[in-house]
């Protein structure tokens, strides 16, 4: 019950997402997540019309408020945080204003959006021009996200807080960890805000990666963080963080192994999905 609460609590934080300009992909419910809380689960009747809704846009000008356009958005929400995402700047999808959809020979599916990208802890706006290609083919491959005209929210500078979180942390010599962020009531302690906003960025490197165009991913839980020590005057945690696939409505866990610094960014050193709760359990019961 707890985890239910807190992805409906995360569901209304979504805030917290990051979007930056350069290559990704499909469909979305709701554009802000903290504008809008995820939606409830549809009958049978509504799911069949939605199916059939989005067969018919498959191709074409797309309804920037249905699932196709949304989730190609989403993805570009995923790149821009992998690609430009700190502590301190994290990026959003605001809103959907137009988008079309082609097939493209037998390799796969353009999408070409128009939306308004949202820097969420500056509070910074600004409306860009993305490009989504979903490879086809038996073998899953990452989408390939591009943006343009995207240029001034990328420039925003966080570089003093980055480099003060920096120094305040690279000295560390103990193992500290952090659970539950955030807990069970939507509840994050200030001072571990910045490493909330670590564990979107890294985990935003295999929402990408995992994304296709029948997916749609945000970030419900970072279950638990723990800073290890310092090596390269890199700041390196170990992370495991449970995501929430919307569609779905399953919840992959994921442990991640990731280093930080301002210079270097977020780097991703290892990756590791996690059984489900059921296969737990299944592997504990004597045969």
């Amino acid at each position: 019950m707890g985890l239910r609460r807190a992805i409906v609590l995360v569901a209304l934080m979504e805030v917290t997402w990051s979007l930056n300009v350069t290559t990704i992909g499909p469909e979305t419910v709701s554009t802000d997540a903290s504008a809008h809380p995820e939606p409830a689960e549809e009958n049978t009747e509504q799911k069949e019309a939605v199916a059939a809704e989005e067969d018919v846009m498959a191709t074409g000008e797309l309804n920037p408020n249905h699932y196709p356009a949304q989730r190609a958005a989403k993805l570009v929400q995923h790149y821009l945080n992998a690609r430009y995402g700190s502590p301190y700047k994290l990026f959003g999808l605001k809103e959907v204003h137009s988008g079309n959809a082609e097939e493209v020979a037998d390799s796969g599916r353009k999408y070409q959006l128009e939306i308004s990208v949202h820097e969420i802890i500056s509070n910074t706006k600004e409306k860009c021009s993305a490009e989504v290609f979903f490879p086809s083919g038996a073998k899953q491959l990452s989408p390939q996200v591009q943006v343009s005209a995207c240029e001034e929210i990328l420039k925003l500078d966080a570089k003093s807080e980055e480099e003060a979180l920096y120094q305040q942390y690279k000295t560390n010599k103990t193992v500290r960890t952090e659970e539950r962020l955030p807990d069970s009531y939507g509840h994050i302690d200030p001072e571990m805000t910045p490493f909330w906003h670590l564990s979107i960025v890294a985990s935003s490197f295999i929402m990408l990666k995992e994304s296709t165009e029948n997916t749609l991913y945000n970030v419900a839980q970072v279950a638990n963080i723990t800073q290890l020590a310092t090596e390269n005057d890199q700041l390196k945690f170990d992370c495991h963080v449970l995501l929430h696939e919307m569609v779905s409505q399953e919840i992959p866990q994921w442990k991640l192994l990731f280093t930080w610094s301002p210079a270097e960014g977020v780097k991703v050193l290892h990756t590791e999905q996690l059984p489900h709760v059921h296969e737990f359990e299944k592997r504990a019961k004597p045969n």
